[in-house]
Parts: C-alpha cells; structure tokens; sequence
C-alpha cells in the first residue's frame, strides 16, 4: 500500500483562472472620457460665447474616432492589455486639446488647438504602428546600442539650428518645429533597461565596497555612464536642462531597481544637487531662473509688473478650491508660455485644488499601471523598460507642477498630454503603445516569461553588445502574475543554481530586494499560486511561445 503510495504521481494544482480581457470595460471607460472632453469643450464655449461652440461636433467626432481606432488596435493585437491605460491617455489628451481651445480664445491670432489634434492624430497613428507591429517587446533588446546612437543624434541635432527663447532644443523645417529630445528619451530609456537587466547581477555583487555602497567595476558601468555623460553634455551645450534632467533621473530610477541598492539614491540625489548648483551658477539662462524662483515677486517691487512665475502663483491662488469655472479666468496673463509651461496654471485656477487634484490621480493611474506591468512580467529587460517609461511621465509631472507653484526651478518640459507641443504628444502615445504592448505579454495566461521547470532551467542573458554575461535566470512557479523569477549569478543554463522558488508574487529577486517597485504594487495571490513544491506539485507547462527568445541572449 504504502508503494503504491509512493508511486502515484502527486495530484497537480488546480488550474488558475483566465483573467479576463477587459476589453468591453476598456470601450465603456473610452466613451466616458471622450464625453469629459467634450463638455468641457461645450463648457468653455459657452462660458465664452454663451452659446455652444461652432467646432463642437467635428472636435467631438475627430477625438472618438481616435480613440475608437486605438481601441480596435488594441482588442485585436494586445486583447489582454492593461484597459485602463487607453482610457487615461484619451482622457489626458483630451483635456489638454480643452485648455488649449480654451487659451486660443485670448489669443486670437494663434490658433493652436488645430495643430494640436493634428499631432494627436499622428500620435495615435504612431500608437497603432506600435501595438500592430511589436509583437514581443524583447524584440528591442537586440537594438540596445543602436536606440543609444539614435538617440545622440537626436539630441545634438539641434545644435545646428538657432536657439528658441535662449536654448537649443528645437528643429524647425518648412514652418514646423521638432524637439528631438522628447524621442530620445524613449530611446534612451530603452538602452537603460537593456543594458542594466545584462549586467545587473555585477552592478550588485562585484566591485569595490564604500560603506554601504558598493561600487561596480569599471569595465561593467563604463559603457551605461559614458553615454549618460555624453547625453547629459549636449544637452547642457543647448541649455535643455530639463531633458538632461529627466535623462539622470531615469539613470538613477533604474539602477536602484536593477540592483535594489538604496545608496544610489543617495549618490543621484548629492550628484544632482552638486551639478544643479553648479550650472545655476555658471550658466546666465540657468541662474536668472533660480532668481525668479527666489524672487518670484521681485519684478512687483521693482515696479515693472509681475513675472510669469508670480502670474502663475496668482492664477493658483485665485482658483482656490473649486476654481473660478472652465473659461472664466485669467491666464492669458502668464504670457507666451501659458499654453505650454505654465499651461497646468490655466487647470488650477479654473478647475481649482478639486481639479488638480484629480489631474494628478490620474497621472498616478497612468504610472501605477505601467509599475503594475512590470510586476506581471518574468524577463528583466521588459520590468526594467515598463519601469523606466512609467517613471517618464511621472519625473515630468513633478518637474513641472514643481516648477509652476514655486517649489523647484522652472525647467522647460511638457505637461504630458496637457501642454501644447507636437513632439510631446506623440511622444506619450508611444510611451502607452509601449506599455500596453508589455502588459499585454504580462497578462496574457499561460505565458511565462523566459521560462524554465523545476529542474532549474537558467539561461544566459547576454549584453546589448552580444556578449554573454552569465547571468543565469532561472523560474520556478509559473503563474502569470510575475511571481517565482529569481536571479543567480554564474549559473549555467540548466543548473539547478540557475532556479529559485520565488514565495511571493511579483519577487524581490527580480528588482532587488531593497526595490519600492515590489513593495508598493505587488499583485494579489492568484489560486494556486505560492504552493510549497515539497508537496510534490509540479508547475504549469509553459506554451512553446514563451521559450526564451533568442534576442534575449544578445
């Protein structure tokens, strides 16, 4: 009895449930949105012209088609794709053609709201391209270096055109005008996550130690550091303080969630100090800035008027809670900048502490659901890369609603989706493309990434170079909530050092054991999910479509 026992094979775990596609709750949440937009473009008309607007209907049809072709893309490429991310990005995009519209009737003589559905409608063209033709974002990872060069040439392109209110930022041909920065930094991006999810293993364990920090070798952090400084110096040579900025805080951001090593927030946060003092300064563009900023109401006093810094103080005093009402304020006071930098003025002073506060939840929806993709997923280029672009918008909210009421320096950045600029929007279309195309593959059940039984299948990540690391990445439970991924380093493919049972969803293993990514978002147990393989139960098969990818060797 007791061998006969022994020899039945143990019973396997119950099959997890699907999760479901969410595709009929991601239209209903489209449809909302686009109505939000639209009375709040009948709101402005006839608090304006009190009667309802002539462009009503044709904003209103162009903005729901949009959105109806996105939703197409996604339902049939990317069924299992995050449904509130779309919903958000229509919404933001929206409410930014709204204030805009609203600003155009104090400035009569530029028109700007057209333009800006214009370049809405190329980026949602870009979106779809993205969602149609990416099929596995660990594609990119192959491209690593090449993203990096393309994103240099973007960069000091500019350096080639006359400077635009003192910087060197823009490209302007034929009447229209390009911030390649605003694409480099996807391409940026990409190369980080690449490059760190190669070499994390020896970022964290090899290398000279300081206190509680240890230092990588040289030959391993040489190459991600030199083309941060090379960035970082072209941008600094066409007064883009901003963009070299948001590029050293994604530096940052994904070192420490590559290695989970709090020192380097220190060591960021006393570089970033040690250069902004520096070049507040040295360079005259940047210091007169730090002046209004510790000034904001000097001009008053001198008796030339109020800047634009105080302006926007003001307009965010006079909102006060419930703001002054859609189209009832003041902002055309601000300047030529209300409709790009200080645009989220015009949002407070006419929607008020209630309004901004929901804007900024709904940046946070945005950010959270791309962190919450990255959990979903086992490989760490694609967690690395839904990393580093969720934190794109969410460095730019701060930098710029910090700029705008006072608490840093003002910076010249874009209000993602609110603030008038072509480049910018497009830009944040394919940052969402991205990000629904990785949950997506995070979502999708059955899928586990890179995967690898019991008997500790590993396998080698190599660099964006082609050259092999030795990082041995191994997986136990497949669930599709990310759980079980686990990294050891200098195990071989196959060994079982290669495989650890991870016990809790969405790993520590997989961002460092120190990450605030895992902490503040990991997801809930799946069925199933967490048994203790003693007991003899064996994981799910993994679906011939999740091998790992040869790219990812690369």
């Amino acid at each position: 009895m007791a061998r006969a026992a022994a020899a039945r094979p143990a019973d396997s775990p119950p099959p997890l449930p699907l999760l479901p596609k969410r595709r009929g709750i991601e239209l209903a949440l489209l449809v909302g949105a686009v109505l939000i937009s639209v009375c709040g473009y009948l709101v402005v008309g006839l608090a304006r012209g009190h009667a309802l607007p002539g462009g009503a209907v044709r904003y209103g049809a162009g903005l729901a088609g949009l959105a109806l072709l996105a939703h197409l893309a996604v339902r049939f490429r990317a069924p299992y794709a995050d449904p509130l991310l779309l919903p958000t990005a229509v919404l933001l995009n929206g409410i930014g053609l709204v204030l805009i519209f609203r600003l155009d009737l104090d400035t009569p003589a530029d028109h700007a709201a057209p333009t800006q559905l214009m370049w809405s409608t190329v980026g949602v063209g870009l979106f779809i391209t993205v969602v149609v033709l990416l099929r596995d974002h660990r594609m990119l990872q192959r491209y690593a270096y090449l993203c990096a060069a393309l994103a240099l040439l973007l960069m000091a392109a500019p350096i080639l055109f006359p400077a635009i209110n003192g910087a060197k930022i823009w490209i302007r041909i034929a009447g229209f005008s390009i911030q390649p920065g605003e694409f480099a930094k996807v391409l940026i991006t990409v190369f980080f996550a690449a490059y760190l999810a190669a070499n994390r293993s020896a970022l964290a364990h090899t290398g000279r130690r300081m206190g509680r920090l240890r230092l990588p070798t040289g030959r391993v952090l040489g190459p991600i550091v030199a083309i941060w400084l090379i960035s970082v110096a072209v941008l600094v040579l066409e007064r883009d303080l901003g963009t070299s900025l948001l590029f050293f805080a994604i530096f940052v951001v994904l070192l420490y969630v590559a290695t989970g090593r709090t020192g380097w927030i220190a060591v960021g946060l006393i570089l970033a100090g040690v250069g902004a003092a520096a070049v507040g300064t040295l360079e005259p563009h940047v210091h007169s800035r730090v002046e209004d900023w510790q000034h904001p109401f000097a001009g008053i006093a001198a008796g030339k008027g109020p800047g634009q810094l105080a302006q926007s103080l003001f307009a965010f005093a006079a909102g006060g809670v419930l703001g002054t009402g859609l189209g009832q304020g003041h902002s055309y006071l601000i300047g030529f900048a209300m409709k790009s930098d200080f645009i989220l003025a015009t949002f407070g002073e006419e929607l008020g502490l209630a309004g901004l506060t929901a804007l900024f939840l709904l940046y946070a929806l945005l950010v959270a659901r791309g962190y919450r993709a990255a959990l979903g997923l086992r490989d760490p280029f694609g967690s690395l890369l839904a990393v580093g672009l969720a934190a794109l918008p969410a460095l730019q909210v701060f930098v710029i609603a910090g700029g705008v009421t006072g608490l840093i320096p003002l910076t010249g950045m874009a209000m993602p989706f609110l603030a008038q600029g072509g480049s910018s929007v497009v830009t944040n279309w394919i940052i969402i493309a991205l990000l629904l195309r990785i949950s997506d593959r995070a979502r999708t059940p059955g899928r586990v990434e890179g995967s690898a039984t019991g008997s500790g299948g590993g396998r080698a990540t190599g660099s964006p170079a082609g050259n092999a690391s030795g990082n041995g990445l191994g997986h136990g439970s497949g669930s599709r909530s990310g759980a079980g991924a686990g990294l050891s380093s200098g195990g071989p493919p196959g060994s079982s050092a290669g495989t650890h049972v991870a016990q809790e969803a969405g790993s520590d293993a997989r961002f460092g054991a120190g990450s605030w990514v895992v902490g503040f978002l990991k997801p809930t147990r799946s069925q199933g999910q967490g048994r203790d393989r003693s007991q003899g139960e064996a994981p799910p098969p993994a679906s011939a479509d999740d091998a790992p990818s040869p790219e990812a060797g690369r």
